[in-house]
């Protein structure tokens, strides 16, 4: 099963400044504003690595190229630096939702890369091939890993769980609250016993990817490519956290709905009518109760927006209707919101097919509701679908059975920093 061990993380030191200037979200939800923000505050800010662009003083160099420039700068100047032992580190965050006071905590160590046909390490969602390129080229130029794949693993004995409690009684390395108020706090593990302890009781597990399905078959990649199974190169940094830690946070990713010729509400409706119990003309806070209410009932449930505060809860009749459309689908994959929303809307009535949605022509996603709505009425969006959050257990079912769900079915809140703690790889 599941192999990992401890590593010398890669690390600021004091010389490069105030760790809460050196950590930022992850690229890909950084807007070049914010990048620019991130620099100003401090030149050695992450960012500058993970969302690299070219050197001015060097034009013919490619924005990866210079990333590697910059890394190596850093560690020659001592702005990074790795630690001097073997560690696994305890990562907590804590954040507020719907005003309560949350925290969720993991470990970062290396996890050893395995191809998802061995069952050892699980996918849930597809991937696009856009990304993978971009985080390809970045490793190949730096032989480092910047940030963390966010994994769950299954601690029905609470082992891991209780090591991690114990070590959190010490001050952290690291601290600080980033601009979201999301604090995020950093022990490093370097005592052998426990880190055994912990390295053994994940032996016998399952490893599924919450958050960084790109980086991970990137990290495959960057291994059958660069390094085979040989030092660190055949190992990916990751933070684990037990499926039933009670600080777990799932958000939905809501779809818009664009660019469709000849769409017409009442038309859709009346065959969405065929598959879904429909509730119309109900306000927004009307059509959210009725979306939670399904969700507290595990009903198979979304709301559609056509525009003028306009809403339709949609409920699924019938859970075997499920079978007809996906045959060859696991229970848990047939079960979920988004196969239902992708599989008897999306793809049946609105003829939006699975390569369309990979490419975002029709479809876009967001995990703002609001933002959802405003597409609609702001006249650039034809309609969207509020969902409920998809459960920890669905995703967990889902690729347990060797299967992927659709395209940002989920969103985990919050994510994690990026730049507490590195992997330089060794060749």
């Amino acid at each position: 099963m599941a192999e990992i061990k401890a590593f010398k993380g890669l690390r600021y030191t004091e010389k490069a400044g105030d760790i809460g200037n050196l950590c930022c979200p992850p690229y890909d939800i950084i807007s070049e504003e914010e990048r620019r923000q991130f620099l100003e505050t401090n030149p050695h800010n992450i960012i500058r690595l993970e969302l690299p662009q070219a050197l001015t003083d060097n034009p013919d160099a490619d924005a990866y190229s210079a990333a590697g420039q910059v890394l190596r700068g850093w560690l020659a100047d001592g702005i990074l630096a790795n630690d001097n032992e073997d560690s696994i580190y305890a990562y907590e965050m804590e954040f507020e939702v719907s005003g309560e006071r949350k925290s969720v905590t993991g470990f970062v160590c290396l996890v050893k890369l395995e191809e998802f046909s061995k069952g050892i390490v699980l996918p849930h969602e597809e991937t696009l091939s856009k990304a993978k390129t971009d985080r390809f080229n970045l490793m190949k130029a730096t032989d480092c890993n910047f940030s963390q794949i966010y994994s769950l693993f299954n601690d029905d004995c609470g082992g891991v769980s209780a090591l991690l409690s114990d070590v959190q009684k010490s001050a952290p390395i690291s601290a600080f609250t980033d601009r979201d108020g999301v604090t995020h706090k950093l022990n490093i593990i370097t005592d052998s016993e426990t880190i055994q302890n912990i390295t053994a009781l994940m032996a016998d597990k399952k490893i599924y990817i919450a958050d960084g399905h790109h980086r991970y078959e990137t990290a495959l990649n960057y291994r059958n490519q660069l390094t085979g199974e040989k030092g660190t190169g055949n190992y990916v940094p990751m933070t684990l956290v037990s499926m039933k830690h009670p600080g777990l946070v799932v958000f939905p990713t809501h779809r818009i709905v664009r660019d469709l010729s000849g769409y017409e509400h009442n038309e859709i409706i009346a065959k969405c009518a065929e598959y879904f119990d429909t509730t119309e003309n109900l306000n927004r806070e009307k059509a959210e109760r009725a979306l939670e209410e399904a969700y507290r009932n595990g009903e198979k449930a979304f709301v559609l927006y056509c525009g003028n505060n306009n809403y339709t809860c949609l409920k699924l009749k019938d859970t075997e209707i499920m079978k007809q459309f996906m045959p060859e689908a696991s229970t848990a994959l047939r079960g979920l919101d988004v196969s239902v929303l992708h599989t008897l809307v999306l793809e049946r009535i609105f003829g939006i097919d699975k390569e369309n949605m990979a490419n975002q022509i029709n479809l876009i996603y967001t995990k703002k509701a609001d933002e959802a709505v405003a597409a609609v009425d702001g006249g650039s969006a034809n309609c969207c679908f509020l969902l409920n959050p998809t459960r920890v257990e669905e995703i967990g079912g889902a690729a347990a059975a060797g299967e992927k769900m659709p395209q940002k079915s989920t969103y985990f809140y919050p994510k994690l920093t990026t730049g507490l703690v590195m992997n330089q790889i060794i060749k």
